[in-house]
């Protein structure tokens, strides 16, 4: 009792001088004697009057600006020092509520929200942490260092994931640039980018994320850490529908150095760019166990759906080898070819067309697949007027060669 006594005479005197300083405008004189007034309470361990006093304080006529953020990080270093996690909890939301509001201490108010956001997480609170982090709308902060607005930024990205819910998920749209302090926060961005694509098995996306993480140069420069991240991009380039970027990505991958010493990968990646029909039965079998190992490196599995989806890049592969060399080819022929029945040939057929990946029209009474699009009649007459340009450039050409000939041998005559 007489401790306590002691430390409310001692308050009750620095309330006075704090007062007098604050209305005689002494900017440094407020702020001591507030941020003294804390130490005692924090020396005392007297945690709820120093809740009391901080509340107090902030909210004492005409209180200065630099006295309030004086007071919220005084007290956000005792956090730490708090006995149990009830008093911290309560230490936390009593500076969040002093800081709500005020712009001059918005940045403190960000790390009590992420301090606060971490505690429900490890109590599994993980919607509570979510919902706290997305009260945040750190990319205004102007005073706030980049570094520490992109990770906490990632944390929302990283909550909301873990959540599931990727529809009010806000993905930061620019990664973070090449300065070396934010190349790791780089790699956690492409880490957390992987898991939203996932979602929705986006493979090209997944594919680029893996593709910026590999050109990150501490990931380029150790083979124990850019051998799996490429094993991947190999993969998910097999399994992402063929497109110009698809396209694209595949053979800057395949002119990479560092694929030679995944020659399997190599060899699959060349059978993509190669036309000519792969046999699925035979690639399953060469393939199937590095396709398994995938589980245990880096980014786990490649998907539930990933064997399924496969299959179906092969046939679509496949069917493309097909369209350029035949205008016109029967449905049980193209069957035989990509080894499926009549009825699963035609599906695939028709979802690629729908996709407009290809074009081409079946005839069913008929059986018999077109792949030459129709022309109409300009597209005709023009193809008809190159055909005769070229007839007349050979004729001329023939011509020229002729009398040039006979002109040689006139000469040899008259000799």
């Amino acid at each position: 009792m007489e401790n306590t006594g002691n430390l409310d005479a001692a308050i009750e005197q620095l309330l006075n001088v704090e007062k007098q300083m604050r209305l005689a405008g002494d900017v440094n004189g407020t702020k001591k004697a507030a941020t003294d007034i804390l130490k005692l309470c924090f020396e005392a361990r007297a945690w709820k009057t120093l809740n009391d006093q901080i509340v107090l304080l902030s909210k004492r006529r005409g209180q200065l600006k630099q006295a309030v953020t004086a007071m919220v990080q005084q007290a956000m270093q005792y956090i730490d020092e708090t006995p149990d996690l009830e008093t911290r909890i309560e230490l936390i939301k009593t500076l969040n509520n002093v800081s709500a509001g005020k712009i001059y201490v918005e940045i403190e108010r960000a790390r009590l929200i992420k301090k606060l956001a971490k505690i429900k997480e490890e109590q599994r609170l993980i919607a509570e942490a979510a919902d706290l982090m997305q009260e945040i709308a750190v990319e205004t902060f102007g005073a706030m260092a980049k570094t520490e607005k992109i990770a906490f930024i990632l944390e929302q990205v990283r909550l909301c994931l873990d959540r599931q819910d990727y529809v009010r998920d806000s993905v930061v749209e620019e990664a973070p640039a090449d300065i070396p302090s934010l190349l790791e926060l780089k790699r956690i961005y492409y880490e957390l980018m992987i898991r939203y694509y996932s979602h929705n098995n986006d493979y090209l996306e997944i594919c680029r994320c893996y593709k910026a993480i590999y050109d990150i140069p501490s990931v380029k420069e150790n083979s124990d850490r850019w051998i799996p991240v490429l094993r991947k991009i190999c993969w998910y380039l097999v399994l992402a529908p063929h497109d110009p970027m698809q396209s694209s990505l595949l053979n800057s991958t395949l002119d990479d150095k560092n694929l030679t010493e995944l020659s399997n990968f190599k060899l699959l990646l060349k059978q993509l760019v190669t036309m000519e029909v792969i046999q699925w039965t035979n690639l399953w079998n060469t393939y199937k166990d590095e396709f398994e190992s995938e589980k245990t490196l880096l980014g786990g599995s490649l998907g539930d759906k990933a064997a399924e989806d496969l299959r179906e890049r092969i046939i679509e592969h496949n069917i493309l080898v097909v369209s350029k060399y035949y205008s016109r080819i029967t449905l049980k022929r193209l069957a035989e070819l990509l080894c499926l029945s009549i009825q699963e040939a035609e599906k695939h057929l028709s979802d690629m067309v729908v996709s407009k990946a290809l074009v081409a029209k079946i005839d069913r009474p008929m059986g018999i697949v077109c792949f030459q699009t129709a022309k109409d009649s300009n597209d005709i007459l023009n193809s008809w007027s190159t055909n005769l340009e070229k007839l007349l450039d050979l004729v001329e050409k023939s011509c020229h060669l002729i009398h040039k000939e006979t002109m040689v041998h006139k000469t040899a005559l008259k000799v």
